[in-house]
């Protein structure tokens, strides 16, 4: 790009003011739009002149300076009012295009009087009609301004009359137009109508500069409304990608904030804000400025009614803002704005709108979107449920009822026991309560402590020997002896539980306990025991520690036989029987046994179950899910997982559904159910964040969703899913394996994007660290992928670096397949670049060809490998002929244009002799070398010789399938190339 102050000619004021339009929107691209035009004047072209005012208009209308777009439209217009011949036919066609832009760009600019629009609006209907043009475009702009100042029934009007005019070549693209038309109709309450017309650009159909980024962020509210959450979610995904480079689409960045209010995502939103300052304070678009801080307010508002109000928030800079200073900010500001408009416009209908969106309520409580959220204030604090209706703020818990409550639950086993017990305590003073309440109390605090609770166990104790109950004075210490265990503490543990153990089982022989205290005893020693094993494996491995295993199995043995009998009649004895077959179960497992553990963990998880207490059965059902994937029972894990998903529901901590969800995602997706494991990885990425666990559980989760997202080819959600989980990926926690992984995904996902120079450094970031591997494949792998973006990028010089590297590792791991590859892809690069180009590239191809030659095996014994170097060869020969051919100078002379058709007619001659060969296995690749030495025969005038190849593709697919799409292509060449040789002969 030529410097400021550097004269140039025309061609190079073109190739500058092109260049300029690549660069990203904003200042700097609108700045040297002005210098250009300065430049244009030195050239005393009155056509260079145009041309740079019409690129200056076009830079002003995509940013943040809309609003001095319309000085340069006005010299334009007068040019060509002044001297039209001045114009070629782009230029008529641009300056009429952009009367759309400037007379819907006035609506926004609330100091254009109403009266200057709808002139504007009658200077384009005329001109319009003296070109010729259909009022298409003029009646779509129409319908933009009636919708803007509210005249809602001229709008529907100027709406019909749009769509029944023709489209010719004014009229906006499809993409623009059905965004417009959705739009319209989401406003008037039909939503499904909406997303009905959007479709065609939501699927790619219709896009454009600013298409689908405008429909995807118009599409989220709509989608909430019809509770199609998936959807919106994805569309957040992949639309805030698209816009988040664009400056001037800040009503559309608006849109995404609103999203992130409205689903509970208020962290998500100010990292939005965050981004983009400027937002705040730019004056050239006064309308989304308005809309930006509607959302503003409206998020700002959520967080202080949220209790957030005193929160540092991102707001206009020069100042620290809170959430709640911004709140009255952002929304005086907004309402002025919209008061500006109203004034202008004679109606109430902007502030109106302004009101609506700022005090919308949230349509989700919750929709996690996958990615990882920085928190910028603390966590909101969700409103608490509104007090029952006959609740007082003076009323005092009634004893009695939360001690039959807390009894109640405690005899169902129920989680929520200590919490009752908890509340009794609260409400309770010592002398209220009776030596056995004491006791019970005592004994619940205890199991709420963990292994802080060992004195208040042998306190719980001596309370039930006070109040008369020695058996489950005996249980309450085999309690504290197995918290004993819990602190690793074993050895004391199993001391302590010894004398418990004996004095129960003669307390019980005698008739002085019951069996809910004998199995309580029991149970505690059988888990002191199981701990002991499990503390064996760690240090020696599983399946040693022979005698702990045995002594723990006889223990559990014991507790089922004394509580399986009378399990139906005790829910707590149903309890000590299901956990005995579940303890049965890991002994097993840690015996090596994997298929007797999963059938004795399924007999207990469903023990548990069946006796009501299915929170029991969560943490068996986890084993068991292990288990069933370690013996390749798919089914069994997932339904295991599942198991323990439903009846953890209510009462597992954020940690264990996040665990939960990511072992049946990966489940799910080793079974290819790609959605539903996205779907399980999704809610997994949310508990672990909601947990602390974000950092590493939660960036597993992200990393293995990013992973199913990519394999359905939702190519930017899992772009944005990975590249939120990269940078909390260690290799200390999560191996350099998943760092490599993601990156590798990352360079999948941005290459389908288009985006090929940051799939090149993804790519060749995990290259780097491969490249320490022992094995080096995926090394080999992953820099000949980067060689592969840097090409598309056209970073030519570091694509020849990247392939070479690759063809060397592939060398090295006698990879020829690889190797031949690359030195093709070299080849292809080398005649891009000016002079000896093509003298390179024929030595790589030849290079090539010798590989394939050297490595092809000198008996017939390996007939596959045979085979796949003949097809290689022939690959090779065929786009070395190509490249030959494609490498014509442009000023070459007739002599050496033969001698090059002559060269690659050869190649591609062995081309098909290879393919040949391979028989009916290699016909696309035969029929497609035939046609192509066909038309060199022909542009070489030997007719006869190409009619005869096009005949040889007939008669090959004389009975293919007419379905396929190749056969039908083919076909269609075969007989074009008849053709020509009937015109030639």
């Amino acid at each position: 790009m030529s410097r400021t102050g550097e004269n140039m000619d025309f061609d190079a004021l073109r190739r500058a003011m092109q260049e300029n339009y690549e660069q990203p929107e904003g200042p700097a691209r609108n700045a040297r739009a002005e210098v250009l035009l300065a430049e244009a004047e030195k050239l005393n072209i009155p056509l260079a002149v145009i041309e740079a005012l019409g690129h200056q208009l076009k830079v002003y209308n995509y940013s943040s300076e809309k609003d001095r777009m319309f000085v340069p439209f006005a010299r334009l217009l007068r040019m060509w009012d002044e001297r039209p011949e001045d114009f070629d036919e782009y230029e008529t066609h641009s300056l009429h295009w952009v009367f759309k832009w400037v007379s819907s760009g006035m609506v926004g600019q609330p100091h254009v009087p109403l009266a200057s629009i709808e002139k504007w609006l009658g200077e384009m209907e005329h001109r319009y009609r003296l070109a010729g043009h259909s009022e298409r475009a003029v009646r779509s702009t129409e319908f933009t301004v009636a919708r803007s100042i509210g005249d809602l029934a001229r709008a529907e009007r100027a709406y019909t009359a749009w769509l029944a005019a023709d489209r010719d070549s004014m009229a906006d693209c499809h993409a623009c137009e059905l965004h417009d038309q959705g739009w319209w109709r989401a406003e008037q309450g039909s939503d499904a109508e909406a997303l009905e017309l959007w479709r065609p650009v939501l699927e790619g159909e219709y896009t454009c500069a600013h298409e689908p980024h405008a429909v995807l962020a118009s599409s989220l509210v709509p989608l909430l409304r019809l509770g199609r959450l998936d959807e919106a979610r994805a569309h957040h995904l992949r639309g805030f990608r698209l816009v988040r480079p664009m400056e001037s689409m800040r009503g559309a960045y608006a849109d995404h904030v609103e999203f992130c209010v409205l689903t509970g995502n208020e962290a998500r939103a100010l990292e939005l804000l965050a981004e983009r300052p400027a937002y705040f304070t730019d004056a050239g678009e006064p309308r989304s400025r308005m809309d930006f801080l509607a959302v503003v307010a409206l998020l700002t508002d959520r967080l202080t009614s949220l209790g957030l109000g005193a929160q540092t928030v991102p707001g206009p800079a020069g100042r620290t803002w809170t959430a709640a200073e911004l709140a009255a900010h952002a929304r005086v500001e907004a309402l002025s704005l919209a008061g500006r408009f109203d004034e202008r416009n004679g109606t109430a209908y902007v502030s109106g709108r302004v009101r609506e969106r700022m005090d919308q309520p949230p349509l989700v409580e919750r929709l996690p979107l996958g990615i990882r959220t920085t928190p910028t204030v603390a966590a909101p604090a969700r409103p608490a449920p509104a007090p029952s209706a006959d609740a007082t703020a003076d009323s005092e818990p009634d004893l009695a009822a939360l001690l039959a409550e807390a009894r109640r639950l405690s005899a169902a086993l129920h989680p929520d026991s200590v919490a009752a017990w908890a509340a009794v305590a609260e409400a309770a003073d010592d002398e209220d309560l009776t030596p056995r309440d004491r006791a019970e109390l005592t004994d619940h605090e205890a199991m709420g402590l963990g292994p802080e609770g060992v004195e208040l166990f042998a306190r719980a104790a001596e309370l039930y020997e006070a109040a008369g109950d020695p058996g489950e004075a005996l249980a309450a210490r085999a309690r504290g002896a197995y918290v004993l265990a819990l602190s690793g503490r074993t050895r004391e543990a199993l001391a302590a539980v010894s004398e418990p153990y004996e004095r129960v089982l003669a307390l019980f022989a005698e008739g002085g306990t019951g069996v809910q205290q004998a199995a309580s005893v029991l149970v505690g020693r059988a888990r002191i025991l199981l701990q002991r094993v499990h503390e064996a494996a760690e240090t020696n491995g599983a399946g040693d520690g022979s005698a702990a295993l045995a002594a723990a199995e006889t223990a559990a043995r014991e507790l089922l036989a004394l509580a399986e009998p009378e399990a139906g009649n005790d829910v707590l004895v149903a309890s000590r029987a299901a956990e005995a077959q579940a303890m049965l179960g890991e002994l097993a497992a840690h015996a090596g046994d994997a298929e007797r553990a999963a059938e004795l963990l399924t007999r207990g998880s469903e023990a548990f179950v069946a006796a009501g207490l299915p929170w029991f059965a969560v943490e068996y059902e986890a084993r068991l899910t292990g288990i069933a994937r370690h013996l390749g029972d798919a089914e069994a894990a997932e339904r295991a997982a599942r198991g323990a998903l439903e009846h953890g529901a209510d009462f597992l901590e954020p940690t264990g559904h996040a665990q939960l969800h990511l072992q049946l995602a990966e489940i799910l997706g080793a079974t290819g159910q790609f959605g539903p494991a996205a779907d399980h990885a999704l809610e997994a990425s949310h508990w672990a964040d909601e947990g602390g666990e974000g950092a590493t559980l939660g960036a597993w989760a992200r990393h293995q969703l990013g992973g199913f997202l990519l394999r359905q080819g939702h190519w930017a959600e899992a772009a944005e899913v990975l590249e939120s989980a990269l940078p909390e990926l260690s290799a200390q926690t999560h191996g350099d394996g998943a760092i490599v992984q993601t990156h590798w995904w990352l360079g999948d996902c941005l290459t389908e994007l288009g985006e090929h120079r940051e799939a090149a450094e993804h790519w060749l970031q995990a290259a780097e660290i491969a490249r320490h591997w022992p094995e080096q494949h995926d090394h080999a792998m992953l820099a000949h992928l980067a060689a592969e973006a840097l090409g598309h990028a056209e970073l030519l010089p570091e694509a020849e670096r990247a392939y070479a590297r690759a063809g060397d590792l592939w060398r090295s791991l006698g990879n020829v397949h690889g190797l031949i590859r690359s030195l093709r892809a070299r080849a292809w690069l080398a005649v891009r670049e000016e002079g000896s180009g093509l003298d390179t590239a024929r030595e790589l191809m030849g290079e090539a060809v010798r590989v394939c030659e050297d490595e092809a095996p000198d008996d017939d014994k390996d007939y596959e490998a045979r085979a796949q170097l003949v097809a290689e060869l022939a690959q090779t020969h065929r786009q070395f002929g190509d490249l030959v051919a494609r490498s014509t100078p442009d000023d070459a002379d007739d002599e050496a244009i033969h001698a090059l058709f002559e060269e690659a007619l050869a190649h591609v001659t062995l081309a098909v002799a290879g393919f040949l060969s391979l028989g009916e296995d290699a016909l696309h690749s035969r029929t497609g070398a035939q046609l192509a030495a066909g038309w060199l025969e022909a542009d070489l005038e030997h007719p006869g010789w190409a009619a005869a190849r096009a005949r040889e593709v007939l008669a090959a697919y004389a009975e293919g399938d007419g379905a396929d799409e190749t056969v039908v292509a083919r076909r269609a060449e075969a007989e074009r190339l008849l053709r020509a040789t009937e015109s030639t002969a």
